[in-house]
């Protein structure tokens, strides 16, 4: 089941952007899972959205005094899960210790809220643009698939293909060639040589010249890449993450960053990424099979694939299931 994978539920999983947490609680499905989302003075929590009391959903509920309050029978959590306060009980009675909620872990940064639903020690990945004052970042998404985590990842790691799902933007059918690249291992991450990609009109200048894409493996449903083009200095970042919700079910978020002027808004931004992004989801939600396959014998692969070949392998070792076989 998807809830059972423990390197997933054991790492950092994006939930929603954190401006959709308002001052009513949210639910997400997380892995399966339906979890809460609240925000007091103290910042977001998040807690399984299952009260103990009678199963409600504490999503349905309000926030009073910082803390979440049960839409049954007015049950209070604060924000550690505790329970603080039981209407139904005569006034001195003590609450019942095992009335607590039971609380995940809950992070706000780059824009988005990331849950772990082990409470684990996993450090958050680093997207160093994003507080570099010298880029601009807008967020994306949210954008709903119907595949596997895996199989959206790998998408964005395929070079070879922008010439022709996003021909006359991203590459052209006439330049598809790939020249060699290594994979190499960083100190948290996997990332690729620069990979010369010709493309028609990278900066906007109407001009087609080559640029240098770097791909990177943060962590196994987070994965980023940077395009640089040599002539000015221009340089792009992305950075997707995908939430699974539930098997062939997942959204895509992500934040594009830029230390230039694109000469756009960050509607248009945000509008360029939802077409780009529109040409891959046929792709991607057709593929067979629906599990991205980890033995490297299943699928036909080149010198060019070797980023997706390191993504296998890395999942592999890791020993994520969900949505690999």
């Amino acid at each position: 089941m998807i809830v059972q994978d423990q390197v997933l539920r054991s790492d950092w999983i994006v939930a929603c952007k954190a401006e959709d947490v308002g001052e009513k609680p949210l639910q997400v499905i997380v892995m399966g899972e339906r979890v809460v989302l609240f925000r007091n003075e103290e910042g977001i929590h998040a807690f399984k959205d299952l009260c103990i009391h009678r199963g409600a959903a504490l999503s349905l509920g309000c926030v009073k005094n910082g803390n979440l309050v049960c839409p049954y029978h007015g049950w209070e959590f604060d924000s550690e899960g505790t329970c603080t306060k039981i209407p139904q009980l005569p006034e001195g009675r003590t609450i019942p210790g095992k009335a607590k909620a039971a609380k995940y872990g809950c992070l706000e940064k780059y824009g988005f809220v990331w849950v772990n639903l082990e409470n684990s020690d996993t450090e958050l990945f680093t997207y160093k643009e994003f507080d570099d004052k010298s880029f601009h970042s807008v967020l994306w998404g949210p954008q709903e698939v119907e595949a596997n985590p895996p199989r959206i990842v790998e998408n964005f790691l395929d070079v070879g293909h922008l010439a022709f799902v996003h021909g006359g933007y991203l590459g052209e059918e006439l330049h598809p060639v790939i020249g060699d690249y290594k994979v190499h291992q960083g100190e948290d991450s996997l990332y690729s040589d620069e990979i010369a990609l010709y493309q028609p009109d990278p900066d906007g200048s109407g001009q087609a010249k080559h640029v240098y894409y770097t791909y990177e493996i943060l962590r196994p449903l987070t994965v980023r890449f940077t395009k640089l083009d040599k002539e000015n200095g221009n340089q792009m970042a992305i950075l997707l993450t995908i939430l699974p919700i539930e098997k062939e079910k997942s959204i895509a978020y992500g934040i594009l960053s830029f230390n230039y002027d694109t000469g756009t808004t960050d509607e248009e931004i945000v509008e360029f990424q939802n077409m780009i992004f529109a040409q891959d989801k046929p792709i991607v939600e057709n593929q067979k099979p629906e599990d991205l396959p980890l033995d490297l014998q299943v699928e036909l692969s080149l010198i060019c694939d070797r980023m997706s070949i390191a993504y296998r392998q890395y999942l592999t070792k890791l020993g994520v299931v969900l949505g690999t076989a």
